[in-house]
């Protein structure tokens, strides 16, 4: 855990945003994220890019798309994840079959006392992957909508708020695959980031097939030989830090320009609504943080803008014939549209 002077600099400094204490907070808060960044990295081989996203969608207390083929370590991201900070973790596996409630929990009669009482669901937690969430129709993927956005499930009623902090990592296989729904647009636009985790390198699949052959992959992730790096009050403060991040006119002036630039695009059908300038804007201040700066540059708004907006975009008809992708047409606005000098 972190000691608690280090906590009392962090909390004050996200109180107290001077610049002095908003310096010393970020350095503080930076070096616990390395320290997180090296635990999770040695879990999860060569996937360096994917966890420093889902780093960024934790400091901007936002939900994350993980895409990929089975087998490349999505499950195990999450779990390292939620042991470094002492979380609770939850894991649904969807089907064709699931139903809402078998996500969000029910109401129950007791017959012992005539009154009903409360079953709640996996939802409950600090960190939930839905996994395999396309292959469930959009009404059960729709009850973790309240989940996401409000951060509270109604049963009966009666609003029952959920833990803090809380983050859903939905992970979902190419969409060509048997069996699988398309994602509503509306639970597409909750999620912060849509991340792509693709195969390792032939070093680094060298290195994990090595590592993990020589002892089992729970026994790296064990709880009881390495204990959390900071706690769950401890990504609070983070989050709270990552939000005061100074960013000038400029680059949130360029933010909002890259994504009002999907809307006019002729490749682009559907382009990001304000909720990605937003995002963008939210996740640009975390890359920041990841890197130890106390001000937005507006390669942190480049770092951000594929995993922010590729989820939000719906291609031309022409444009997929041709075999364009989301990230291919958004690196051609990212060409486009002129970022401010630093």
């Amino acid at each position: 855990m972190t000691d608690m002077k280090d906590d009392a600099a962090i909390e004050d400094a996200a109180i107290d945003a001077t610049p002095s204490s908003q310096a010393q907070a970020i350095r503080i808060a930076n070096q616990r994220l390395q320290q997180i960044r090296e635990r999770i990295n040695a879990v999860l081989v060569g996937q360096q890019d994917v966890v420093d996203q889902v780093l960024v969608a934790l400091l901007s207390n936002g939900h994350v798309l993980l895409e990929g083929i089975p087998g490349l370590g999505k499950t195990l991201l999450v779990r390292a994840l939620a042991r470094c900070f002492g979380g609770q973790f939850k894991r649904i596996q969807f089907t064709p079959d699931l139903m809402p409630a078998d996500i969000t929990g029910h109401a129950m009669y007791n017959m012992a006392d005539g009154k009903f009482r409360i079953r709640r669901g996996p939802v409950f937690t600090n960190l939930l992957l839905a996994d395999e969430i396309n292959r469930s129709p959009a009404k059960t993927q729709a009850a973790l909508l309240e989940a996401m956005q409000e951060k509270q499930i109604t049963i009966e009623g009666e609003a029952l708020k959920l833990t803090e902090p809380f983050m859903v990592f939905a992970t979902q296989n190419p969409i060509e695959q048997e069996g699988t729904y398309p994602l509503p647009e509306a639970e597409l636009d909750r999620f912060l980031l849509k991340v792509l985790i693709d195969y390792p390198s032939h070093e680094d699949e060298l290195l994990l097939t090595r590592q993990v052959s020589r002892a089992p992959v729970d026994d790296l992730l064990a709880g009881e030989e390495k204990a959390a790096i900071i706690s769950a009050e401890d990504v609070l403060r983070l989050q709270k830090i990552a939000s005061t991040i100074t960013i000038d006119d400029k680059v949130l002036d360029y933010a909002v320009r890259l994504v009002r630039a999907t809307r006019e695009s002729t490749a682009i059908v559907k382009g990001a609504g304000p909720r990605a300038s937003i995002a963008l804007v939210r996740a640009a201040r975390a890359n920041a943080l990841l890197r130890g700066e106390e001000f937005v540059l507006p390669d942190d708004v480049k770092a951000m803008a594929l995993p922010v907006m590729r989820h939000r975009v719906i291609l031309a008809a022409d444009m997929e014939i041709d075999g364009q992708t989301a990230d291919s047409v958004l690196h051609q606005l990212l060409e486009t549209v002129d970022a401010p000098r630093q």
